[in-house]
Formats: C-alpha cells, sequence, structure tokens
C-alpha cells in the first residue's frame, strides 16, 4: 500500500516527527509505504527557532512546490494530511489542488482551528474560520490526539474519528533512580518544551524559588532559551539545549517532571506530550489540571494535578519529600507508556486505520 504523507514539516518539527515520522519504520514492516512530502524543511525551521522569522521569498517557494507536489500524487492509494496542505490558504483553493479520486486522513495534536476562528484578524476570521472544519468533514478519517480535538471533529461532521495519543519511542527511554546519595544533594525539577511555551514556567516562579529555599531543590529547563535562566533571582537553574538525541538522557536526569498550563482554548488542545515523556523515564510528574492532562494524570494514576499557586506548591513539596512515592507514580507512568503511549502499543492501530481508510475511500 503506497501513501503520500503531507507532512507541515521535517523531522526537526516535533508534531510532524511524532505524530507520522516515527511510526514509517514500524508501518514499512506492515506492508504500508510511505513517502514523506514536507512543506517546511530544516533550514525554515532553524531560521524560526533562531528568531530570525520567515522569510517571505521562501514561503512562496515552498507553496509553490507543494502545489506541484500535490498534482502528481493521483497514484497514491491515500494522502496522510498533516492539519491542512497549505496554512492560510482558503479551503476552496486547496481543495482544488488535491488530487482527485485519492482519499485522505487528516491528523492533529493541537486545535489548529482556533489559529483560524479564534484569530484577532476579522478576515483571518471570515475566510478561514471554519476551514478546519471543512477538512475535517472530507477526510475518510480524523485521527485527533485528544477528546477536545475530537469533539471538534465531530461537530465538523466528520465520518470516522480515531483517537491516537502523542506518544514516545519507549525503547529510548531507560528507568532510573535518582536518589541523592547524600543530604546536600539537591532534587531536580525538570521541564522540557521549547521558547514558545517556557513563559507557562515562569508563571511558576514565586512557587519554585519558595520550593528551594525550603527544600534546596534546583531546575532544569530543555528547550528553553539561556537568558530565562536569569529571571529566577537565586533558584538555581539549568538551562540544556535540547536535541532528540539527548532529549531522554537529559529528563533521565529529573526528579519530577513539571507541565504548567493556562486553561485556554488553545491548550485544551494539547496532547501532553511532555507528560508522557518524564512518565517514559519513570518519573513522577506534576501538572496543570487542563485538557488531556486530567485524564492521563487521574486516569493512570502517575502524578498530581495543580489548580493555581497553592496546589502547585503542596504538590511539588509533598512529592520532593517522599521518595517512595515518587518511585511508585513513576512506575505507573512507565506502565502506562508500556501499555498505551507508545510507538509499541500504538503503531499496529494506526496501520488499521491508514489500511481501512484506504479501502473506505
Amino acid at each position: 500500500m503506497n501513501v503520500a504523507l503531507l507532512s507541515k514539516y521535517s523531522r526537526l518539527g516535533a508534531s510532524t516527527r511524532l505524530r507520522s515520522l516515527q511510526f514509517l519504520p514500524s508501518l514499512q514492516q506492515a506492508g504500508i509505504h510511505v513517502t514523506p512530502h514536507a512543506l517546511f524543511d530544516d533550514d525554515y525551521l532553524k531560521r524560526l527557532y533562531a528568531g530570525k522569522g520567515r522569510s517571505l521569498s521562501d514561503v512562496v517557494r515552498r507553496y509553490t512546490h507543494r502545489a506541484r507536489e500535490l498534482r502528481r500524487l493521483k497514484q497514491a492509494e491515500l494522502i496522510w494530511l498533516e492539519k491542512e496542505a497549505l496554512p492560510y490558504v482558503p479551503y476552496w483553493l486547496e481543495q482544488g489542488l488535491m488530487p482527485r479520486g485519492v482519499p485522505y486522513v487528516v491528523d492533529y495534536d493541537d486545535a489548529l482551528f482556533h489559529q483560524y476562528d479564534l484569530s484577532s484578524r476579522r478576515l483571518v476570521r471570515r475566510l478561514l474560520g471554519n476551514k478546519i472544519d471543512k477538512v475535517m468533514a472530507g477526510a475518510s478519517a480524523v485521527i485527533c490526539g485528544n477528546d477536545y480535538l475530537a469533539e471538534r471533529a465531530r461537530q465538523a461532521g466528520a465520518r470516522r474519528i480515531e483517537r491516537l495519543p502523542t506518544v514516545v519511542d519507549a525503547s529510548r527511554y531507560s528507568v532510573t533512580d535518582n536518589a541523592p546519595s547524600s543530604v546536600e544533594e539537591s532534587l531536580v525539577i525538570g521541564w522540557i518544551g521549547s521558547p514558545s511555551t517556557q513563559q507557562y514556567v515562569l508563571e511558576l516562579k514565586p512557587e519554585l524559588e519558595a520550593l528551594h529555599r525550603e527544600q534546596q531543590t534546583r531546575l532544569v529547563l530543555v528547550g528553553a532559551q539561556p537568558a530565562l535562566a536569569d529571571q529566577f533571582g537565586e533558584l538555581p537553574v539549568e538551562v540544556v539545549p535540547w536535541s532528540e538525541e539527548t532529549e531522554a538522557q537529559a529528563i533521565a536526569g529529573f526528579d519530577i517532571g513539571i507541565m504548567p498550563l493556562p486553561d485556554g482554548p488553545w491548550e485544551r488542545g494539547k496532547c501532553g506530550y511532555k507528560l508522557i515523556q518524564y512518565m517514559a523515564a519513570g518519573k513522577p510528574v506534576v501538572a496543570s489540571a487542563v485538557g488531556v492532562n486530567v485524564e492521563i494524570v487521574e486516569g493512570w494514576r502517575c502524578g498530581r494535578l495543580a489548580d493555581g499557586p497553592a496546589q502547585w506548591h503542596e504538590a511539588l513539596s509533598t512529592l520532593l519529600a517522599d521518595a517512595p512515592e515518587r518511585h511508585a507514580l513513576g512506575v505507573k507512568g512507565r506502565q502506562a507508556v508500556e501499555q498505551h503511549y507508545s510507538l509499541q502499543a500504538q503503531a499496529p492501530r494506526l496501520a488499521e486505520i491508514l489500511r481501512s481508510a484506504a479501502r473506505e475511500g
């Protein structure tokens, strides 16, 4: 079976890497040959991550290339679409470029529709507010990372909706015991993310500084901008550069993994990937009681939920003082990953979704 993958990014883009590219070897073994076609390449992402912005000429070039590619996909048995084919292009034009007679599945790991329907620009809301609903309605299957996204697909009239969590390759994460070897050794509260979400950690500054004074903790941030460390006062902060090769090793050094989030429409569409990474390394988690975080933490009993500064302080303080509880929660988290939130558990499901979508299409 031949599938054309229309991804938004190359492997450097987290959503593309996690929702599609990491599955390709398993799909190949299942007899599904997937050919990736990235809209934006590594150079584009490196410019963004370096704070250099977008090059208009490069965007035009990439859009032109994607339009030509669409015309050449008539022989594919199925198109696997990440979110949409051409961002900020109206539905009627995008669909006019899609190859006729080729069914497609579309995948969402965030609330992309809010980029349009909640835009501050009236013209964007008017022209694109219901674009993603139409993309969902036209798909043979809509693959969603959580119930918030699945509910939007139901409202859009999607014919078939499949829940598939964002997962890790469990074999890349080893479980280690970080019990301090002496009373002087500090426990580590850890976070992994990107500069676009690092402000959520900064909002916990008073609680994190208090925990350092009370229990001599330190903070490790993976993927944040180095300058963020200067905003935490006396709290010891280590900023570790992110890379795909070293992220699992960095998380292995945590004692507790955190995922703070505000409760907003965009955040309710997130898929809890940070939590799943911490769980894969056998680390207990503390997370804001927002969206899929509640399902993960309460459903698998792998950590604590916090709603507001007082609960954050209490949850972290309690776990920092209780090594056996940290270990027990970490074991439950790792079991959850092996049973449900792993490439190994979900690859067979994805293969069947793609096969049946091609047949029904």
